[in-house]
């Protein structure tokens, strides 16, 4: 075998320089690096693999990669994880460097030298792909983790107004621009692997989320409810969500606490799942300002606390737009019946619902109420 390692020697300099076109033109990544790179770090690598092919094809034995060369290559792939080199393309690297030593080897070696030549290569491969996976996986993990870490003490700052260049520089991301704080709650805890992948999925951008607090920071100018919509798809349940947009990262804090503040009213009214904004909400925004006031509107309506089919009459008529002709189809009952429930409504609360004024103040106060949020103030909905 001597006189092939010598032979094989020989080549290498040529064999090193073809895995590096061919990897350039097949695999993607390296493709997209600069020749410079291209032409030094990544030739390096694939040469320091083929010396250790080499020393194989020149030691007896099986000629499998001993407990040194399995570390170096071990240090090798967590320097490519942390250079954020695709696993992929790693292992694209080693199977073209593999097939090129092969196909050399056909060329210089005699008909005998193929098979143990062969059997050499495969027992290297054998030993490698293994290591260079699990230690390519485990610094890639260690570095999901980290970066986990930056993104949310990015996210805490930005949400917190503190300064936040370092932190973003640290996660590779870009917070300059405008922004969409989202606030989201969920029927049940999803699995946060599954919401933080629809998100990145819908923006094709790792989204900065605090899944405790259930805020999320969504660059640019997005479809929200398109966006809450795929939520829903994907972790399988409802969703209720609000939105507030950011113009830049200063108006951040402001922006979550004017989501939160949305999400809080409308998860108090039993507002459907779905999307909101403050101008959708403007009004019980409004109506929902603690004091004597809000609890005095919801009082308009306590002669009803006795009358639960008169309080969802009313409550349909307001959710229909004053519309008779819905609201008794909503009911199921005859327009007549309809009438004679609301003229009770007028005569119990001393509102009449043909008074534009009184009839805003009567949708006020069932707004109150909502927000009130005692047993006192809710009606039976059968």
């Amino acid at each position: 075998m001597s006189d092939l390692h010598a032979r094989m020697a020989a080549r290498v300099g040529d064999l090193t320089a073809v895995v590096v076109a061919r990897c350039a033109a097949e695999a993607p990544f390296y493709g997209a690096l600069p020749r410079a790179t291209l032409q030094g770090e990544v030739a390096r690598s694939i040469a320091a693999v083929n010396a250790l092919l080499l020393r194989a094809l020149r030691d007896g034995g099986a000629g499998a990669m001993g407990p040194g060369d399995v570390t170096r290559l071990i240090e090798w792939s967590a320097r490519r994880a942390e250079e954020r080199v695709p696993l992929e393309a790693v292992i694209a690297a080693y199977l073209i460097g593999a097939e090129v030593w092969w196909q050399t080897l056909t060329e210089v070696a005699e008909p005998d030298e193929l098979a143990g030549a062969g059997g050499k290569l495969l027992a290297c491969l054998h030993s490698a792909l293994p290591a260079v996976v699990l230690a390519h996986q485990n610094a890639r993990d260690d570095l999901h983790s980290e970066d986990k870490r930056v993104r949310r003490a990015l996210l805490g700052a930005l949400l917190a107004g503190r300064p936040h260049e370092e932190l973003a520089d640290a996660a590779r991301v870009s917070v300059a621009g405008e922004h969409e704080v989202v606030a989201f709650a969920f029927a049940s805890d999803p699995p946060t692997r599954l919401v933080q992948s629809s998100l990145d999925a819908f923006t094709g951008t790792p989204v900065l989320m605090d899944h405790v607090a259930g805020m999320a920071l969504l660059p640019g100018r997005l479809d929200v409810p398109g966006l809450v919509a795929r939520l829903e798809k994907d972790v399988g349940q409802s969703v209720l969500a609000a939105a507030a947009r950011a113009s830049v990262p200063a108006a951040v804090p402001t922006a979550a606490q004017e989501a939160g503040r949305v999400l809080d009213l409308v998860r108090r009214l039993g507002r459907p799942p779905g999307c909101y904004r403050l101008d959708d909400v403007l009004l019980e925004h409004q109506i929902a300002r603690p004091g004597d006031g809000l609890v005095r509107l919801a009082a308009k309506l306590d002669p009803l606390d006795e009358h639960p089919f008169l309080l969802r009459t009313l409550r349909v008529f307001v959710e229909q737009g004053l519309n008779r002709r819905r609201t008794a189809l909503e009911l199921c009952v005859h327009r007549n019946t309809l009438d004679y429930r609301l003229q009770r409504v007028g005569t119990l609360t001393g509102l009449d619902l043909a008074v534009p004024a009184q009839a805003r103040l009567i949708q006020a106060a069932l707004v109150a109420r909502d927000l009130a949020g005692t047993a006192d103030h809710r009606e039976a909905t059968g």
